[in-house]
């Protein structure tokens, strides 16, 4: 196992609580389904701009650390805190600052495009104008703006995760989760995905945590989290992660650590 106390304790400083604080910060995080453990001390944190892949297998724990992060369950030990707000002290003020893409579709396929947006934007309560125009500029940058006034039922896969994606950021968060998004999405619409996260980070600033238990989903510009049964066995940039465990690659990294074949 590699030293991400030593990384933790680097970077727990979670700053007062507004736009200045750190996007995310996880420290000490538990969580168990009767006798099974799930999660065991998960510790890390996310920057402004930080890309970084969760990356673990199928039962990992990283779905119960985003349902933990969402508040889809309560923590029983631990600390989440988004931008400085702790989510179980200031649920509200922490959420409004996220933005999610779950791994199972959550489009309702009976509306069009534009009323699944403005539908997202009315609970975040903007105004129906400001959300109009928010709404416009984010399916243009995902290229459906021609998709627009269609029923969600027609769209491809792909274009149902584009979607969701604009959806996430109608209200201009600077924290973005996503669960295992390409799940089921052909090679072109999960390209597509991963350049439009990593231009999200780069050029605007977002932090983003993207699960995935997909090596190849992981490149060498991004951060890495490795979570294997509920436990962070490494943290830090890819190159750093892959040197410290005295492999040539990611996936001899992974398998290393984790004493599995990764996919």
């Amino acid at each position: 196992m590699l030293d991400v106390k030593a990384e933790a304790a680097e970077h727990s400083g979670a700053g007062a609580p507004g736009e200045e604080a750190p996007p995310l910060v996880v420290e000490g995080l538990g969580h168990a389904f009767g006798e099974r453990q799930a999660l065991r001390n998960v510790s890390f944190r996310l920057n402004r701009g930080d890309r970084t892949m969760l990356l673990g297998l199928n039962g990992a724990g990283k779905t119960t650390l985003f349902s933990l992060i969402t508040r889809l369950y309560n923590h029983r030990s631990g600390s989440i805190r988004i931008f400085g707000f702790e989510i179980k002290d200031k649920p509200s003020e922490a959420l409004a600052r996220l933005g999610v893409v779950f791994q199972l579709a959550t489009l309702d396929l009976e509306l069009s495009v534009a009323q699944n947006l403005l539908y997202h934007a009315a609970l975040h309560g903007l105004p129906r104008r400001e959300a109009a125009v928010r709404l416009k500029r984010e399916i243009e940058r995902v290229g459906l703006t021609d998709r627009l006034r269609e029923h969600a039922r027609t769209l491809s896969g792909g274009q149902r995760r584009r979607v969701e994606i604009a959806r996430a950021l109608v209200h201009q968060p600077k924290l973005l989760l996503l669960d295992e998004p390409t799940v089921g999405l052909d090679v072109a619409s999960r390209q597509f995905l991963l350049d439009h996260v990593r231009m999200l980070c780069n050029e605007g600033g977002i932090a983003a945590l993207w699960a995935t238990h997909l090596i190849d989903e992981v490149d060498s510009g991004a951060r890495v989290i490795v979570l294997h049964h509920g436990q962070i066995l490494a943290e830090g940039p890819v190159p750093e992660v892959i040197r410290r465990a005295n492999a040539s690659s990611m996936r001899e990294a992974f398998d290393k650590l984790t004493g599995e074949r990764s996919e």
